[in-house]
């Protein structure tokens, strides 16, 4: 198989293999072990069939087919163990109607199988950490070294925590279903925080050759907005969307034509999508009439929002943007949202007011690992004169991140330094 064809069946299999685990764990009864398992075959014989045969006209629809027909395997053989032989062809035709169902109609939220594959995998069983790294792997697609990357662990971390969370699912047959009244407003938060990180991982891929998965920030959205249907009145989850669509509509805008990317303050800020940044804004006119102002995401929205009413980048808010960043300090104490207060302050007040803030989060063992601290710092010593120093800075980023556009920008920083 040629390179081309591998990359392009990942890249397909990043955007299907959650709908098809969706689906096979509604078939299942809610077993998304077996159900990741199933769609792990059917790749792997799309990869020992399609260099022979051709990849065919519908990919995704292969897949699906293919691990649908593994999925009633299975059903057969449980109902061997368990039924007489009368009562199997009946329960056949029950797992081949529901597979029938559209996953992609939105007209009933809580039979969308990827929302329920979201609860179920942020059950309260699993202990947070658990629930979002298993739905990043379950709904994301993606790997166990991606995941670990988002949350700064080691990637053996991560790992454990999956294998752990889908035998505990399965041990205490949680069923595959949305909660409903108060255990579904436990879990909201949870379910926010896992569709943020599948967003920010297509917003800012942490490894790979490309700078975004705008399939990914897609499909957080699309989750999002389910989400806000069955939670009309919870401001938190309109601040997530709304950021999310701020966010998004920068996306065109991030990339010259080789993939190479564009940082925000050089960004031609015609191509921002219009309809997203009223959507986004929208959204946010909604929190303030639900008095939910102050949350974790609505206050990022609100940030987001500083820089889409923006006509330039000289017009920016800064002073505002870096007070909301103290709020949402306040709101939610993380070395990553000061390293971004710090940011804002550099814009404000100037790079020597944020270089002390920096300078005091260089020991934070959370971020030792994170290329953006030495990747700020590079640039804050940039702007003071400090080349050399700013140099080591941005050689140091280069050598921890694992995005390869990401990497080529701290090394063309460092080259600038240099000259």
């Amino acid at each position: 198989m040629t390179n081309w064809q591998t990359t392009g069946i990942d890249a397909l299999w990043r955007i299907e293999s959650p709908k098809i685990v969706a689906v096979l764990a509604r078939m299942l009864g809610g077993d998304v072990g077996t159900a990741e398992e199933l769609a792990q075959d059917a790749l792997l014989t799309a990869l020992e069939r399609w260099p022979t045969d051709g990849m065919p006209d519908n990919p995704g629809a292969w897949l699906m087919a293919t691990a649908k027909r593994r999925a009633i395997d299975v059903l057969r053989q449980r109902s061997l163990h368990a039924r007489k032989h009368v009562d199997i062809s009946r329960e056949l035709e029950e797992a081949q109607a529901a597979n029938d169902l559209d996953i992609e109609a939105l007209d009933d939220p809580v039979g969308d199988d990827l929302l329920r594959l979201v609860f179920v995998a942020c059950h309260p069983v699993l202990s947070t950490e658990a629930q979002v790294a298993l739905t990043l792997r379950l709904l994301g697609g993606l790997t166990t070294d991606e995941i670990a990357r988002a949350f700064l662990v080691p990637e053996p971390t991560i790992a454990q925590r999956i294998v752990r969370a889908k035998r505990t699912l399965s041990e205490r047959n949680v069923p595959y279903e949305v909660p409903r009244g108060e255990e579904l407003a436990e879990r909201v938060s949870s379910v926010l925080a896992v569709i943020y990180l599948v967003f920010n991982e297509g917003y800012s891929a942490t490894s790979g050759d490309d700078w975004m998965r705008p399939a990914l920030c897609d499909e957080a959205m699309r989750l999002g907005r389910v989400l806000a249907g069955l939670l009309p009145q919870e401001p938190e989850v309109h601040g997530l969307v709304a950021l999310m669509e701020l966010q998004a509509s920068r996306l065109k805008a991030r990339t010259r034509a080789d993939g190479t990317p564009i940082l925000l303050l050089d960004q031609n800020r015609s191509h921002w999508d219009r309809l997203l940044i009223g959507r986004g804004l929208a959204g946010l006119e909604l929190i303030r009439r639900l008095g939910g102002t102050g949350g974790f995401y609505a206050l990022q929205a609100a940030i987001a929002a500083c820089h889409a009413g923006a006509i330039t980048a000289e017009q920016t808010d800064w002073p505002r943007i870096a007070a909301l960043y103290a709020q949402l300090l306040e709101v939610s104490p993380s070395p990553v949202i000061a390293l971004n207060h710090a940011v804002a302050v550099s814009m404000a007040d100037g790079p020597a007011a944020a270089l002390d803030l920096v300078d005091g989060l260089r020991g934070e063992k959370v971020l030792q690992a994170y290329a953006l601290l030495p990747g700020v710092r590079g640039d804050l010593l940039d702007r003071l004169g400090r080349k050399a120093e700013a140099r080591e800075e941005f050689e140091r980023a280069a050598q921890l991140t694992r995005n390869a556009r990401e990497r080529e920008t701290f090394e063309r920083r460092a080259a600038a330094c240099a000259g």
